[in-house]
């Protein structure tokens, strides 16, 4: 086994480890309710695999009593549809669902696995539809349940969980939604004071997509220069042409007050442009901020490392380690390209809602990624 390969193979080895480790710790798990039960939700999408430990409450149907208590990811990238990823994903898949089978104990019934609306928009795009059903077959197999559930979660079902597991009931009549993911965006919000009626807003990109096909431009010159020339031109193509029409068609604009952002790279920019509040689960934001924020992204990337965004922080009081431990997470999970492309992404979007006469307050989820599949573990439960 040459270098290279021992490498890979001690990498896999030290991923599968860290993600038993994680999520081996169950009676470290304090409940919040008394007469609950913990669920499992288990989400493939397009950048990795995810699982959510929740804790349902007796009356969560009447009063949405549920309690997110621990969330593991690995990143696997499965929309690259590559034989690797392919493998990396459902080997992710089959160990997150036998943790949760076998070191929580949680019956089989209340594990629900489920496959992200992005997958499936990405699929199609790249006439890939057919490596979901192979990937659920070899799922089933692998675990050995033939007749196991896995839903294939469509764009609205998502957007509608997602605004009922991550808004907070005070103000979901009056935010709009908008869930940048790695392989499409989506959301919208209730314009006649329900959650049945949802006013979908979708695209077809998402962080890691426009990353993609900015790449595809670079051909045979990946560097990051080539890749910050041609990243406009992707944005101001079909991009483009997708966020006019879905803002102004959702007439989210003179409908709602907030403006909500969940997603991976909402997390990311929320922590690397305010890392004193690292413990605040949602930042309000402006959009002069975050095109300020690429500005440094671009021409000073090497300032928003963990060492260096610790150093510069000024106030005594906070706690410098976990901010650190929190930009770690994020550049590890996104490079400066996966940054650059989900940043362009957020602000073309935000530009459309930037009023010369009505100004819309912006807000940045960080803890997004468990909403929507709260809400659809919560609302399944009993089918």
């Amino acid at each position: 086994m040459n270098r290279k390969l021992l490498k890979l193979f001690s990498l896999s080895l030290t991923m599968l480890f860290t993600s038993f480790y994680t999520v081996t710790a169950q009676y470290s798990l304090k409940l919040k309710y008394k007469n609950s039960a913990v669920y499992a939700g288990i989400e493939v999408g397009a950048k990795g695999v995810k699982m959510s430990l929740l804790e349902i409450g007796k009356n969560a149907k009447k009063n949405g009593a549920f309690n997110a208590i621990k969330d593991t990811s690995v990143n696997t990238d499965f929309i690259s549809f590559t034989n690797n990823t392919f493998e990396a994903s459902l080997n992710a898949f089959c160990n997150l669902y036998k943790a949760a089978v076998n070191s929580y104990n949680i019956p089989t019934e209340r594990v629900f696995t489920v496959i992200s609306s992005g997958v499936k928009v990405q699929a199609e795009k790249d006439n890939k539809v057919g490596w979901i059903s192979k990937f659920v077959d070899s799922f089933r197999f692998k675990i050995n349940e033939p007749n196991r559930a896995v839903e294939i979660i469509d764009v609205m079902q998502e957007a509608r969980l997602s605004h009922i597991g991550i808004i907070p009931e005070a103000k979901r009549y009056s935010t709009f939604l908008i869930d940048i993911g790695s392989g499409n965006t989506k959301g919208g919000y209730f314009p006649n004071g329900n959650t049945k009626d949802l006013k979908l807003f979708q695209l077809t990109w998402g962080t890691k997509s426009t990353a993609t096909a900015t790449d595809k431009r670079c051909e045979d010159d990946k560097s990051i220069a080539n890749f910050k020339r041609q990243l406009p031109r992707v944005i101001a193509g079909t991009v483009n042409t997708e966020v006019i029409y879905a803002v102004n068609e959702s007439g989210a604009y003179n409908m709602s007050d907030n403006i909500a952002f969940s997603g991976g790279i909402s997390w990311s920019i929320a922590n690397l442009l305010f890392p004193e509040l690292v413990d605040n689960a949602v930042v309000t934001v402006t959009y002069d901020e975050v095109v300020k924020f690429n500005d440094v992204l671009s021409t000073n990337y090497t300032s928003l490392s963990d060492v260096m965004i610790v150093k510069n922080i000024k106030d005594s009081t906070v706690d410098k380690i976990a901010i650190a431990n929190e930009i770690k997470k994020v550049n590890q999970v996104f490079d400066q390209k996966s940054l650059l492309a989900g940043t362009a992404l957020l602000l073309k979007i935000m530009r459309q809602f930037e009023g010369v006469y009505e100004k819309k307050q912006f807000f940045l989820i960080k803890n997004g990624q468990v909403g929507w599949i709260s809400a659809y573990v919560d609302q399944n439960i009993g089918k």
